[in-house]
């Protein structure tokens, strides 16, 4: 009885020593940052100040490069959604971890060897397997045989197109047109040109999403509705 009750007693006593040991290993580590922290505010300029607007550059730099990058339109080609001066938020990753471009997304593209050395946006015609044609005997587009209504987005006063073509989008690349029908350099006016004037899909950046700047402007960008009812190449509907 005596030896059982010191050994329990023995057993109970221990464990305050081990939690103690843990809770000053812990310590330590804490400890340990911060004085690495301290250390590196002090050799800052600034102290501290310098260090957290630092951290915040990086983790501003990291979200433009792999999320989000604004971009800020040039040209009045997607009139009169977007207008000179806006800028617009481009989410990078609406096309990652295998999702693809739709009609009627508006997309940011490297434009090189293409449509020039630069970065364009564009509103999303046709994908990989389309038959894109205009115009029908509305002057409408046309898309795997159906007539797509673009009044909702298109230039006021501009026709869908004032150039006919009868293309066929290869798989892996897009077919492309401004809003602005009249002052949109796009896919129309490089189908002679290497590629055809099609994008392919590895040139997208990302799609715009958002209007950020003015503020008077800010708004959502959604895909445009005429193009939902467009059966795809095979004849489901996108």
């Amino acid at each position: 009885m005596d030896a059982e009750a010191q050994q329990t007693e023995r057993d109970r006593s221990s464990h305050p020593a081990a939690s103690e040991e843990i809770s000053d290993t812990g310590g330590a580590e804490g400890r340990s940052r911060f004085a690495l922290v301290d250390r590196v505010a002090a050799w800052l300029p600034g102290g501290r100040i310098s260090l957290t607007l630092l951290f915040c550059l990086v983790c501003l730099l990291l979200l433009s490069r792999f999320v989000i990058q604004p971009f800020q339109i040039p040209s009045g080609s997607m009139e009169p959604g977007l207008r000179i001066g806006d800028r617009v938020l481009v989410n990078k990753l609406a096309y990652r971890f295998g999702a693809e471009p739709r009609r009627g997304d508006v997309v940011v593209f490297d434009g090189t060897g293409y449509f020039g050395d630069a970065d364009y946006i564009k509103r999303v015609v046709g994908v990989g397997g389309d038959h894109v044609v205009c115009c029908d005997r509305q002057g409408r587009i046309e898309v795997n045989g159906r007539s797509v209504d673009e009044s909702t987005f298109l230039y006021p006063g501009n026709k869908p197109s004032e150039v006919s073509f009868d293309v066929a989008v290869p798989d892996g690349t897009l077919f492309v047109l401004g809003d602005h029908r009249g002052d949109s350099s796009d896919s129309r006016d490089h189908l002679g040109s290497p590629g055809g004037g099609m994008i392919p899909l590895g040139d997208v950046i990302g799609r715009a999403d958002w209007i950020a700047w003015p503020v008077g402007h800010w708004t959502r960008l959604e895909r445009a509705d005429g193009y939902a009812r467009v059966p795809a190449a095979d004849g489901v509907h996108g």
